[in-house]
């Protein structure tokens, strides 16, 4: 005997005033319907999600615009604050050379001084591989600027820190060292060297540095030290010799008054005397003479700062 299966069917029954209405589907129909509806409910899907990531991806390069005009900015303000500092730098290396030479220490080598020491950066680079080309271009540059700056601070510090230690160690020998202008402002007239005497006009070579000033200017101590001569002699009419010692003394010619005497103590900025036109002179000023052991130096290498500090 054959036995006969049922068919599956699905019916939709619907009620209105009108009457009933019902519709059947097989259960192939209701695969085909739903597999039907099922596909364009995903291309719905993926069209409405391809509309959102192309509106996203326009807002996000718009933010992307934003941002690299913002990065650039800040890049250029940076290089302006390196450019600043490093220039501050600058300030600071001239004031280094300056103490050194006050403190009786060598110089730092220039190529030492131009490359610096050292350094604080990063292993990690400051360029990125998701940005822009120009972006990175000046993010490399400025790692540079910021690499050299670090460099050539390092190496101002570590010169400070030996000052420091030298000049605690021997402040009595830089209170001796003849660091200040002996007078404030005046004309630097004949200098340290060769030239033609102005009264004989034969060529000599001049031991000091002539200042021009009017007659009655202060006249200031430029280091501590003992006056060794205060009086009237020859072509240097009124005059002082000062022994600062450490093998420094210095000469003050053709002063109008002095205001010390032979053996008296003196410190640094102290009024000795006034300027004038005293001795072998042909108009006021001031000659002033540094000696080391008893060699002449260019007082222009001892004018570390004005008379008044």
């Amino acid at each position: 005997m054959k036995q006969i299966f049922p068919t599956s069917r699905y019916i939709i029954h619907r009620e209105t005033e009108k009457g009933v209405s019902q519709v059947h589907f097989s259960r192939v129909q209701f695969i085909a319907i739903l597999s039907t509806v099922i596909v364009l409910l995903g291309a719905v899907l993926f069209f409405s999600a391809d509309s959102l990531s192309k509106l996203l991806y326009q807002k996000r390069l718009a933010e992307f615009k934003q941002n690299y005009h913002s990065v650039s900015q800040n890049l250029d303000a940076l290089k302006t604050r390196l450019d600043f500092l490093d220039s501050q730098i600058l300030a600071l290396e001239e004031k280094d050379q300056a103490v050194r030479t006050y403190a009786g220490m060598p110089d730092i080598d220039k190529e030492i001084r131009q490359l610096g020491i050292g350094g604080i950066m990063s292993e990690k680079s400051l360029s990125m591989d998701n940005l822009a080309p120009a972006v990175n271009k000046e993010l490399t540059a400025l790692e540079f600027d910021i690499d050299k700056l670090s460099r050539k601070v390092n190496l101002e510090l570590i010169s400070y820190e030996n000052i420091y230690d030298q000049v605690k160690t021997d402040v009595d020998r830089i209170r001796a060292i003849p660091s200040i202008r002996p007078i404030d402002g005046g004309y630097l007239n004949s200098s340290y060297g060769y030239r033609d005497d102005p009264i004989d006009h034969k060529k000599r070579f001049h031991q000091g540095q002539d200042i021009t000033v009017r007659t009655g200017t202060p006249i200031h101590a430029p280091a501590d030290g003992k006056i060794r001569r205060a009086y009237y002699v020859g072509g240097f009419g009124n005059h002082i010799k000062i022994d600062h010692g450490y093998g420094y003394t210095t000469i003050y010619a053709h002063l109008s008054k002095l205001k010390v005497r032979t053996g008296q103590k003196v410190k640094r900025g102290d009024i000795i005397g006034y300027t004038g036109n005293t001795g072998r002179s042909t108009a006021p000023h001031l000659h002033y003479e540094v000696h080391y052991y008893g060699s002449p130096q260019n007082p222009l290498d001892y004018f570390f700062s004005d008379a008044s500090r």
